[in-house]
């Protein structure tokens, strides 16, 4: 045995697969974006496609900052995102009025009426996925809020 393996034993690796939040959380992440992926398939939408669309689905049309604020995303991953939604018209990209640097996102009719045919399917997985949590799914994403906002 080398010295390097010595200065890194086995049980280190477990002590990070038991314990690390990250690789939960991360795991944890994936798992629940391929089971929205797949019910969502038939609408055409990803989860993220459905939960950007979803934040634009608000009484004045936000900025790129603020929506790439919500979701956690910087601006170019979040303007790449936009490309096939809007592509698909079901949002336009329009020059804000007050600040004529600034860009705002509005929602169509076509993409207002996509979001309320998946609603139902997006419910129904949610429900299906809070029994699987069992007493507390509320007070799990209310730590992960604590937790996004630390």
């Amino acid at each position: 045995m080398s010295t390097n393996d010595e200065a890194l034993p086995f049980n280190f690796t477990l002590e990070v697969r038991d314990r690390c939040l990250c690789l939960h959380v991360q795991r944890a992440a994936r798992s629940l974006a391929r089971r929205f992926d797949d019910v969502l398939r038939p609408f055409d939408l990803t989860n993220g496609q459905f939960s950007l669309l979803m934040s634009l689905n608000r009484p004045q049309p936000p900025t790129i900052g603020e929506i790439a604020q919500l979701l956690a995303m910087d601006r170019t991953t979040l303007t790449a995102n936009l490309k096939p939604l809007e592509r698909r018209k079901l949002l336009l990209i329009v020059v804000d009025e007050k600040d004529r640097r600034s860009r705002r996102l509005l929602i169509t009719d076509a993409g207002r009426k996509l979001l309320g045919a998946a609603i139902g399917v997006w419910r129904r997985t949610h429900d299906e996925i809070d029994a699987l949590l069992g007493a507390s799914p509320e007070q799990l994403r209310e730590e992960l809020e604590r937790l996004t906002e630390a």
